[in-house]
């Protein structure tokens, strides 16, 4: 046998998902927001960044981003939370959490303090980060309102129940 001569006669015929025609992927038009992935991860994620679009589109006139004004609103809530607490409460890791904390807390709009141990630490919310929410919060309703008119109703409330079973059942897998 000829080294070499098993693979210049075999043939593999396989199929995967990717396998497509343009059309299919959305290179024309339409077609792309009909495209559903296979993967529940991969459909939620693009939702996810055309929902944070639209929030950082109205927020941005208020100079805070969707995540930072989430960290306010939340601690708005929840004064002297826990910074573990904070983290699961928002489904965050410990590094990305204070990585997006940082910068609140140098602009002076929440303060971290020393919990029971040294190991612990407490996030407050400032009076300067209390202003910035409440100059920020016509921003955020602007954004709310956008996405329900086109929601409806029904479609807001169901949203707001499949966010909830899509948590809670990843979080049980």
């Amino acid at each position: 046998m000829k080294q070499g001569a098993a693979l210049d006669t075999a043939t593999i015929d396989a199929y995967t998902y990717i396998m497509r025609r343009e059309k299919d992927l959305g290179r024309d038009g339409e077609e792309g927001r009909k495209f559903e992935f296979p993967c529940a991860c991969a459909n939620l994620r693009r939702a996810t960044r055309a929902v944070t679009r639209l929030y950082d589109d109205e927020l941005r006139g208020a100079g805070l981003t969707t995540t930072q004004f989430t960290l306010l609103q939340v601690l708005e809530r929840a004064q002297g939370i826990r910074q573990g607490k904070l983290g699961a409460l928002l489904s965050a890791d410990s590094t990305t959490l204070t990585r997006t904390l940082a910068p609140l807390i140098r602009k002076g709009w929440i303060k971290s303090l020393e919990g029971e141990d040294r190991r612990e630490r407490r996030m407050e919310l400032t009076e300067a980060g209390r202003k910035k929410l409440e100059r920020a919060w016509p921003n955020w309703e602007q954004a709310q309102k956008r996405l329900k008119a086109k929601l409806g109703d029904p479609g807001w409330e169901e949203l707001q129940k499949l966010l909830g079973w899509a948590k809670a059942a990843a979080e049980a897998a």
